[in-house]
């Protein structure tokens, strides 16, 4: 089971669809060539591939600006720079000001890991208008990610019983089914991609950040990092502070927490999310469908839950809606208030029988398209947290972690505490405990925390500030409700890191907008 933690951007990107390969391949030799010195062969950008999530080619920006995509060299592993290299899929929009007020590059992580920055800028570009009006908007799939070396593992179908499976086991019989199935899965990642999984770490991305930055002819990396893109952009900023420009890290994840401690923090974020949203329905005049009481709305999700897991509805015809789908799906809206009504309208429907809404939902989370095709999310979600996590979880363990879990939430307790074992089996070791971020001496790195955020709790950002280091973490609160905060269109919040980002307004460290 992929870790939730993703940009809101990227997860409504995917949404709003559902419910309304390799660009050049390992095996380069870069003996005796200078990737610095490599030129971008910028052209007109293809449709997203099958792995980047498929679609339409991304259509042109207010005023004519065309998306240009390119390749961009580099190592296959970082600790033999002349050997193999792989290519990194980009895409830019070209700065809309002056050419004498442009800035650089400003490039954007979304999240995941294992969401497709070449699909998702596009998908919001016109959000950052004010900020291309003196940057040039750049993102990339990372590597292990949709057309940048994407790491493959089970086909299509086996995707769709592998999201079907019991994620929650009840009994002995149903746990060793849940880690059979976690075997075969990590099995057919080693099997069809072992050559990229060693080099899937983000401090491999950090390193490619930063090649990325000298072929853009930047003197230093300007970066908007969105929830696991925080953690890539304090990985960089420890790698490289004296590189780093000016960055905002939005949806932030707490650096400080292992594994354990971060899926548990997200136990307690999504249990608020799903407590916010019983008490908006019933705050609503016109009354809620789904539910008396704040309390009641919750108690007829657990029923229903409850009921799924013998019984499944029917969903998107052939499936059904199981237990874990309905749980997935539920986790997917709520990362953003847009896609309450969703929701309610999702339960609404199940109540009676149809689980369409909350299976759509729950084919978003997983990066399923209308047409049975999966994107890459989830095997490059997998693949590059088992990289950088260290611990490896057996059952026992869990088992002993569960009463933890379900009291930081009723709901998501055991679904979060079951997708421990994702890496059990994993073919290669992690890298740490958790990531260094300390970086003495950086530019300031405006840190935004959400208080009402699901997927990375509010209480990440404060922990990234102190972190990365005195002089070096400035935070600002948002008391909104979603993952992340500057796509909410708060104008508070947009202001400061416009300012910022444009400017070079650094605002005062504990600013708070509502």
């Amino acid at each position: 089971m992929p870790n939730p933690s993703r940009s809101r951007a990227a997860a409504l990107a995917v949404a709003a669809v559902l419910l309304t390969s390799w660009v050049s391949g390992c095996g380069g030799d870069s003996e005796d060539e200078d990737l610095t010195a490599q030129k971008l062969d910028w052209k007109e950008c293809p449709a997203p591939s099958e792995a980047q999530g498929g679609g339409s080619a991304p259509s042109p920006l207010p005023g004519g600006t065309q998306w240009q995509c390119a390749t961009l060299k580099v190592p296959l592993d970082w600790s033999d720079p002349k050997g193999d290299t792989i290519g990194l899929a980009l895409i830019r929009a070209r700065a809309s000001g002056a050419p004498d007020r442009r800035i650089g590059s400003l490039v954007f992580n979304f999240g995941g890991p294992g969401g497709s920055g070449v699909a998702s800028l596009p998908a919001f570009g016109q959000d950052y208008a004010a900020l291309r009006t003196r940057y040039d908007l750049v993102s990339f799939d990372p590597r292990g990610v949709g057309r940048s070396a994407g790491v493959k593992c089970e086909n299509d179908q086996q995707l769709d019983r592998f999201f079907q499976q019991d994620a929650t086991p009840d009994d002995a019989a149903e746990q060793q089914e849940l880690l059979r199935n976690t075997r075969t899965f990590n099995a057919a990642c080693e099997k069809n991609s072992g050559r990229v999984l060693p080099h899937v770490r983000t401090t491999d991305a950090a390193r490619d950040m930063d090649l990325m930055r000298q072929v853009l002819g930047d003197d230093k990396l300007h970066y908007f990092g969105i929830s696991y893109g925080t953690e890539l952009g304090g990985v960089y900023a420890h790698l490289f502070p004296k590189n780093v420009g000016r960055a905002v890290f939005d949806g932030v994840v707490d650096p400080t927490q292992n594994v354990e401690q971060g899926s548990l923090g997200q136990a307690r974020g999504f249990q608020l999310a799903l407590d916010n949203f019983a008490e908006d329905c019933v705050a609503k005049a016109e009354g809620c469908p789904i539910g008396d009481s704040p309390q009641d709305v919750k108690d007829r999700i657990a029923g229903l839950l409850k009921d799924l897991d013998s019984k499944p509805i029917p969903g998107v015809f052939p499936r059904r809606l199981t237990q874990t789908a309905a749980t997935s799906g539920i986790a997917q809206s709520l990362y953003s208030k847009d896609f309450w009504e969703y929701l309610t309208e999702g339960l609404e429907q199940a109540y009676d029988g149809d689980g369409k809404v909350l299976m759509l939902l729950s084919d978003s989370m997983n990066g399923r398209s209308e047409n049975g095709q999966y994107s890459n999310i989830t095997p490059a979600n997998i693949s590059i947290n088992c990289a950088d996590d260290k611990p490896r979880y057996t059952a026992d363990q869990v088992r002993s972690k569960l009463p933890e879990f379900r009291a930081a939430s009723p709901l998501f307790g055991d679904y979060l505490a079951w997708g421990l074992v994702s890496c059990t089996d994993w073919a290669v070791p992690g890298a740490a405990e958790h990531p260094d971020v300390s970086a003495p001496g950086a530019a300031p790195i405006l840190v935004v925390g959400n208080t009402g955020d699901p997927a990375t709790p509010y209480e990440g950002a404060r922990a990234m500030v102190n972190a990365l280091g005195k002089g070096v973490g400035v935070e600002l609160t948002y008391k909104g409700q979603g993952h992340g905060a500057y796509d909410s269109g708060n104008k508070c919040v947009q202001g400061a890191v416009n300012g910022y980002l444009l400017q070079g307004t650094v605002p005062s460290t504990g600013t708070v907008c509502s």
